[in-house]
């Protein structure tokens, strides 16, 4: 029978690890599992040693306030695969505790194949990463088009592209019935993502519903986070609809223009073929380290497509007014609007991989990567 251990660090991994278990479960019928996940994968069956909301943290800050609780959860991770050794184990996303857990897993069993699912952003920060990995991770799982590229480039492990999973959500992102007025606006989904950017993005709200008074404004919200985004919102110069996780689809499908901070929902938006300023903003002082990021631009849509398609605005130049005059020149029919909803059409083509669905793809190399494994014997 075969075991095999997935550990994902927060709820964007925790979606990904759902989709993979259910076509894991698909192709492999008689499979085990065992690690770390959320909802989403308890769902599938699974049983997490504890909390993922325990890895959940970003920020220099926050993770030295947390770190006791973190060095003790990566301990028990680490006992569990090696009390019970599986076939596999799979890391999707959250590098920081993912990766500290194979290295030692590497070091104590070499034997066990590790697969990483969702690669590190190499390609941008910390390149050495990448040969650094191949000390202790087999194969990488891309889901950004150009990944593969990248490691050969910087002598990383093998890589694979599998496709981006939002893919799977295609039909739901469909473009319908476009409200002319309707403004989208996404903070983040972290705690402090949401608390830098929220009041900035209302007061841009704000700024824009003085020129257009028919302005609408609503905010996609994931579960764990409504009561924050509730309090923020609150105290926004212009009213704001919270939208659930089923709204949320409808909406990017309607959407006349999208406010948005840099992450998956910005590829979620591009598939919905809706036009959107991106922005981020981090720390002071991580701030100070982005002469160390070895990428142009920040937004996963202009990373693809190696160009500025979307505004993107960083640290201070996020302001209100800026984020307000890139949002008013697309909310107009003209060529802002037009060029941007000719290269979301494009950032579409490039992240479809045809043929079965990206979990379903992933799923196959992991068993493929278990009977080489089986195969190979030992590893000397």
């Amino acid at each position: 029978m075969t075991k095999i251990f997935v550990i994902a660090g927060e709820a964007s991994g925790d979606r990904l690890g759902g989709l993979l278990l259910h076509a894991l479960r698909a192709e492999a019928p008689g499979a085990t599992f065992a690690g770390v996940g959320g909802d989403r994968m308890i769902a599938e069956g699974f049983c997490s040693l504890f909390p993922i909301s325990d890895l959940a943290v970003m920020g220099l800050a926050p993770v030295l306030a947390r770190l006791p609780r973190l060095l003790r959860r990566l301990n028990e991770t680490v006992a569990a695969i090696l009390n019970d050794p599986p076939d596999c184990l799979v890391l999707i996303d959250a590098p920081d505790f993912t990766h500290r857990v194979a290295q030692r897993i590497r070091a104590a069993a070499p034997h066990i194949p590790i697969i990483d699912y969702v690669s590190p952003t190499v390609w941008a920060w910390r390149p050495g990463r990448a040969k650094a990995m191949r000390a202790y991770v087999d194969l990488v799982l891309a889901i950004l088009p150009f990944e593969p590229a990248a490691y050969v480039r910087l002598a990383g492990p093998r890589c694979v592209y599998v496709g981006h999973p939002l893919i799977e959500a295609l039909p739901r992102l469909a473009r319908r019935g476009e409200r002319e007025n309707l403004l989208l606006v996404l903070p983040g989904s972290r705690e402090a993502e949401i608390k830098r950017l929220a009041p900035i993005y209302g007061e841009a709200a704000g700024l824009l519903a003085r020129a257009r008074p028919r302005l609408e404004v609503a905010v996609p919200v994931a579960p764990q986070m409504r009561a924050l985004v509730e309090t923020e919102t609150a105290r926004w110069p212009v009213s704001a609809r919270l939208l659930g996780e089923e709204e949320k689809y409808s909406a990017f499908g309607a959407a006349r223009v999208a406010l948005v901070t840099s992450g998956a929902a910005t590829l979620e938006l591009a598939l919905a073929q809706a036009p959107m300023v991106v922005a981020y903003k981090v720390a002071s002082a991580e701030s100070l380290l982005r002469f160390l990021v070895n990428v142009e631009h920040f937004a996963l849509p202009n990373l693809i497509l190696e160009r500025r398609a979307v505004p993107e605005f960083f640290q201070s130049e996020a302001t209100p007014a800026a984020l307000a005059r890139a949002l008013e020149a697309l909310l107009d029919e003209g060529p802002a609007r037009l060029d941007q909803i000719e290269s979301l059409a494009l950032v579409q083509e490039n992240i479809l991989a045809g043929g079965r669905s990206p979990s379903a793809r992933a799923a196959s190399l992991i068993l493929k990567e278990i009977d080489a494994s089986k195969r190979r014997g030992p590893r000397r």
